[in-house]
């Protein structure tokens, strides 16, 4: 279904936008994270739900190919022994196999039947082998991105779990390194002061790597609340440092929800899910030491808010990225949420304000494609209402950088 969006509200750039999947259960349901196309051309993700799988409720979840097209195959149905209910996106490792991660099942009994989750392999034909299962001690629940190294391992973080009591029973989430045959090692266990319920790591020009943790830090937050999140630096080996602590009262935001992306002029990008002006979250821009600079204050009726997915570099040098809800299409006063554009200093442009039938909850951000269009996900909406993909090009805007 092609839908040319006419008329264009006033800061909202004409897009040629087309709905390519439908999930309607069976083939996958609620897809939260990103897409990756692969070296053959062919996009790869995950769904949280669905698939052929009874063990659980509203099924396990799946991995799919889907070709530039719109045509998609389901290649793994998580069974809970193989994992349950992936989150993160894939990556492609130099072998040309896929890594990723679900949040739960596995063989680990410590978190109850439903499993800690799993570090899996899946070759491109489908093929799946569980490379690690999660056992709180070395975290669980990874619901983030692997990413490799130039060590040629993969890492990643868990939202709970590790040695720490200063966060509960749960524990507030690890960093971890597994290597391409499955040998896990912790490298973080997240303390709360350092943060807690950490986001995903990206690897820097420098060789450190850098994330954000939803909670945590030293700085002042609500009342119920141990912190507002943290921008941190990790080596390869596992030393950590704090460069920035967000706050409830700083314009910088708070409760940082996703990765960071290293731009082409060697800062850091990302996105809060929560805080700045209007309190709907904020795009910011952090160098290498710590400094942090607000860029976006979203808001919900013009900007979208809540952005939950992180930025990505366009081919042009602008940012892209999606915000969960908000936008100019509002029902029981909540938008449906975004895509938009951002340059390197902060000028935002909204692609396109989503409605139900194209989609809602954009939880994954967007992929630019070898054909220079963006494809993203919904976690939700479309007819079936379990999340659809979506392909978004045509008069895309290069504002002065």
């Amino acid at each position: 279904m092609l839908l040319l969006l006419s008329p264009v509200p006033s800061g909202v750039s004409a897009q040629s936008f087309t709905t390519l999947v439908t999930f309607d259960g069976s083939n996958g349901a609620n897809p939260v994270g990103s897409l990756v196309q692969g070296s053959d051309g062919n996009f790869y993700g995950t769904a949280w739900y669905g698939g052929s799988s009874t063990n659980c409720r509203d099924g396990c979840g799946t991995v799919f190919r889907m070709t530039p097209a719109g045509t998609l195959t389901t290649l793994v149905n998580f069974n809970q022994a193989n994992g349950a209910n992936p989150i993160g996106s894939l990556v492609q490792g130099t072998d040309g196999n896929f890594y990723g991660t679900t949040t739960g099942g596995g063989s680990s009994t410590n978190c109850g039947t439903f499993g800690c989750g799993t570090v899996f392999r899946m070759t491109l034909d489908g093929t799946l082998t569980t490379l690690a299962s999660f056992d709180r001690a070395h975290g669980w629940n990874p619901a983030t991105d692997l990413v490799q190294g130039t060590d040629g391992n993969f890492y990643g973080t868990t939202d709970y779990g590790g040695s720490s009591t200063n966060c509960y029973s749960s524990g507030c989430g690890t960093a971890f390194r597994v290597t391409p045959d499955g040998t896990l090692t912790t490298l973080v266990n997240f303390d709360n002061a350092n943060g807690e319920a950490p986001n995903g790591l990206v690897q820097g020009s420098d060789g450190d790597f850098y994330g954000t943790t939803f909670h945590g830090g030293s700085a002042a937050c609500f009342a119920g609340f141990t912190g507002c999140g943290t921008v941190f630096r990790m080596t390869p080996s596992g030393s950590i440092t704090t460069l920035f602590n967000f706050s409830d009262s700083d314009a910088a935001g708070y409760f940082p929800e996703a990765p960071l992306v290293e731009g082409s002029d060697g800062y850091f990008y990302g996105t809060t899910f929560q805080g700045g002006s209007s309190r709907d979250g904020t795009a910011f821009r952090i160098t290498p030491n710590g400094t942090l600079t607000t860029l976006v204050d979203f808001d919900e009726q013009t900007r979208g808010a809540d952005p939950f997915a992180g930025l990505v570099q366009g081919s042009d040098g602008n940012f892209y990225g999606t915000t969960a809800r908000g936008g100019t299409t509002v029902r029981g006063g909540f938008g449906f949420g975004t895509v938009f554009q951002m340059t390197p200093a902060g000028v935002l442009t909204t692609l396109l304000a989503f409605n139900y039938a194209r989609g809602s909850a954009l939880y994954g951000g967007v992929v630019q494609g070898a054909d220079g269009t963006f494809y993203g996900t919904t976690a939700g909406g479309g007819s079936a209402r379990a999340g659809t993909i979506f392909r978004l090009g045509g008069v895309i805007p290069t504002p002065t950088l």
